[in-house]
């Protein structure tokens, strides 16, 4: 387990390890395999071939891949210069690329040749006359050879071989500091607009030191990463996590339930990260066909609330004793974790008590503490807080005190004995299987829709994804307009776990005598009509056909 040293820099982890333990995996990846000292030469020649490039310090450079080696590599190579990781969801569209790539006045972006069907280049060429500040385009992979203005990822490791003897490197390493921003991740904003969440090296490796304590890793450990690099689930209760102690991680391109079975038996798997749902799909898979998951000993489930049973069967079926947490992006991310020696009931009820390092209470709209087992708005403070929304002073300021107190917006509870309970979001949010999806944003969409006179978003449950959105609709006069159209409007151009799943047109909307559209009272109104089979599930056109296309004739049998 980590000793408590809150003045290490994300690279200061992976230097460490490679002097230390030089040839212990720490990358697995189907069947390439890299040590810890392969892991720091090649994040130190990508660093200083980026260097060459002319990148420096608070420089920011966005990495929009999935889950490769080389989002490994870079997450190091960058933090090593002092330059600042901006991360990117592999769903995401052109219009929201450019915005965060935009926003954070990136000057440079590593992305991938065509990987799972996303093609990120012509995207990329999309947006890039809008973005004055991106200088350049570094692409693991193929390039097409009349492509002189793509950078590739294999020039940089040639450029940066002499690393050793680089004068700049060797002065670029050194001036960084642990207060210094290493990373901003945009969330999803209210208003529309992401906020870019800055954090520290400081905040970054402290939550992950205080993880690692929880969990009690050694460098024996070897933990499956099936969420993605570009949320700090990935990237800081992953990457970063397993390098406090120098842990072999295991990440998978995308989450598929019987691929991760399938690498927790060949790979001897201990811990595995995930959100409820991706426990509930393997789960599912291991009602049909056999897998050994004996190696399994514990893991975070977060992202979303984790219903007791999925809690119950994963410990029973699978052997692991999960860590129920909660936290947020601007927390680094984790403010609350079950201890793995917490009486079973509280594990299975709870999300735990907070991480050492900070603070947390449960706050009423006034400002003061509520009484234990009253429902308040969590607020935390300590070294692992962000340090504040990029180019945002105002929302940063909503959103922490002047005594450093952060406003979660989430609704939680504290029993007599310090444990927190979640029991719902202040916020107007829905979690669709891990990820954030903001009403305004979907609602912002689909108005410019020529149909569409008015919308309402608001979050329904789903036994798959924990809740999915779902839109009451006006049309406009003369316009004519299918729930499956509007499915299909939106599937291929805002993110997927945008698209509303239920949608009725012509619904009466419950607004308010100040002319706002009552949601909780909608939400009622169409889970109601859900529950009494009147609301379809929908999915999208694009969908079913490959759907249809994939599965003919196909089937699993029982057995390993």
């Amino acid at each position: 387990m980590a000793y408590k040293d809150y003045n290490l820099t994300i690279s200061d982890l992976l230097e460490r390890d490679a002097m230390v333990f030089p040839t212990k995996e720490a990358v697995v990846i189907g069947v390439r395999r890299y040590s810890y000292f392969d892991l720091n030469e090649e994040a130190n020649r990508l660093a200083a071939g980026i260097l060459k490039l002319g990148v420096k310090r608070d420089d920011k450079v966005g990495i929009w891949m999935h889950n490769l080696y080389e989002w490994v590599t870079a997450w190091f190579a960058v933090a090593k210069i002092g330059a600042v990781v901006v991360p990117m969801d592999t769903w995401y569209k052109p219009s929201e690329a450019e915005f965060i790539l935009g926003h954070s006045e990136s000057v440079a972006v590593i992305t991938s040749e065509e990987r799972e069907g996303i093609d990120f280049i012509p995207m990329i060429d999309q947006i890039s006359s809008r973005l004055p500040n991106l200088e350049h385009v570094i692409v693991v992979g193929k390039i097409p050879p009349a492509r002189k203005d793509l950078t590739p990822y294999q020039s940089l490791l040639q450029w940066g071989r002499d690393w050793k003897d680089s004068i700049t490197f060797q002065t670029a390493i050194r001036e960084k500091g642990v207060d210094d921003v290493a990373f901003i991740l945009y969330t999803s904003g209210t208003t529309g607009k992401p906020k870019g969440a800055m954090l520290t090296h400081r905040n970054i490796t402290s939550n992950a030191i205080e993880v690692d304590l929880v969990l009690r890793i050694t460098r024996d450990d070897r933990i499956l990463i099936p969420v993605p690099f570009s949320h700090a689930f990935g990237s800081i209760l992953g990457i970063t996590l397993a390098a406090v102690n120098a842990a072999t991680m295991v990440p998978t391109i995308g989450f598929d339930p019987e691929e991760s079975l399938q690498i927790i038996e060949q790979e001897g798997i201990t811990i595995c990260h995930g959100v409820p749902t991706m426990f509930i799909r393997m789960l599912n898979v291991l009602e049909h066909r056999d897998y050994d998951t004996d190696t399994l000993r514990t893991g975070i489930v977060a992202g979303a609330p984790c219903p007791r049973e999925v809690m119950e069967d994963v410990m029973a079926k699978m052997g692991c004793n999960l860590s129920n947490a909660y936290g947020e992006t601007e927390a680094g991310p984790i403010i609350t974790a079950n201890r793995l020696d917490d009486p079973l009931e509280k594990r299975l009820t709870t999300v735990g008590r907070p991480l050492p390092g900070l603070e947390a209470h449960i706050m009423d709209e006034d400002n003061k503490k509520v009484p234990q087992g009253e429902v308040g708005e969590i607020v935390a403070r300590g070294v692992n807080i962000m340090k504040g929304y990029f180019k945002n002073p105002e929302a940063t300021d909503t959103t922490i005190d002047r005594k450093g107190w952060l406003y979660t917006g989430d609704l939680g509870m504290m029993d007599e004995e310090g444990f927190y309970a979640i029991v719902g979001r202040k916020k107007d949010m829905l979690i669709v299987s891990g990820i954030n999806v903001y009403p305004p944003e979907v609602e912002a969409f689909y108005i410019e829709h020529p149909a569409i006179m008015d919308i309402s978003i608001v979050g329904v449950d789903d036994k798959d994804a924990g809740e999915v959105p779902a839109a009451a609709i006006h049309v406009n006069p003369g316009h004519t307009l299918t729930p499956q159209e509007v499915v299909d409007h939106g599937y291929g151009t805002i993110a997927s776990s945008k698209v509303p799943r239920y949608v009725v047109i012509g619904h009466d909307l419950p607004y308010s005598g100040r002319g706002k559209v009552q949601k909780f009272i909608l939400k009622e109104q169409l889970m109601k009509l859900i529950e009494n089979d009147e609301l379809e599930r929908l999915v999208p056109t694009e969908v079913k056909a490959k759907k249809a296309a994939k599965g003919k004739g196909k089937g699993k049998s029982k057995g390993k």
